[in-house]
């Protein structure tokens, strides 16, 4: 049995980055939807469910954003995996929406709403 990889190359000879910036990417969304999930569950505006006990409302908020997290990484890698993604345009992105999602978490940022 012979297992025939197919190799996508780059100029470079790397293969494509669409995947790894994918990962990048997604993971900026998650953070971003942890300090959303949070933001407006603090604002009375969302309150997310209780899914075990001992740890409360944040059991919820934490697999809510996970799984935004993940629906991302899914959507991402299926359209990216085989292109060559610039850095220069998703790197910014993934700071601002890490950024965003630290500051959504913050105390006093909830006093703001």
């Amino acid at each position: 049995m012979t297992i025939v990889y197919e190799e996508k190359s780059t100029a470079d000879g790397a293969g494509p980055n669409g995947a790894v910036w994918a990962a990048f990417l997604a993971a900026g969304i998650g953070a971003f939807a942890m300090g959303l999930v949070v933001l407006l569950n603090e604002a009375g505006i969302f309150v997310a469910p209780t899914l075990y006990g001992p740890a409360g409302g944040v059991s919820g908020r934490t697999t809510i954003a996970v799984a935004l997290w993940l629906i991302a990484w899914v959507f991402l890698h299926a359209r990216w995996r085989n292109r060559e993604v610039e850095p220069g345009r998703v790197a910014p992105a993934v700071f601002v929406l890490i950024g965003l999602g630290v500051l959504g978490t913050f105390p006093p940022v909830w006093g703001l709403f």
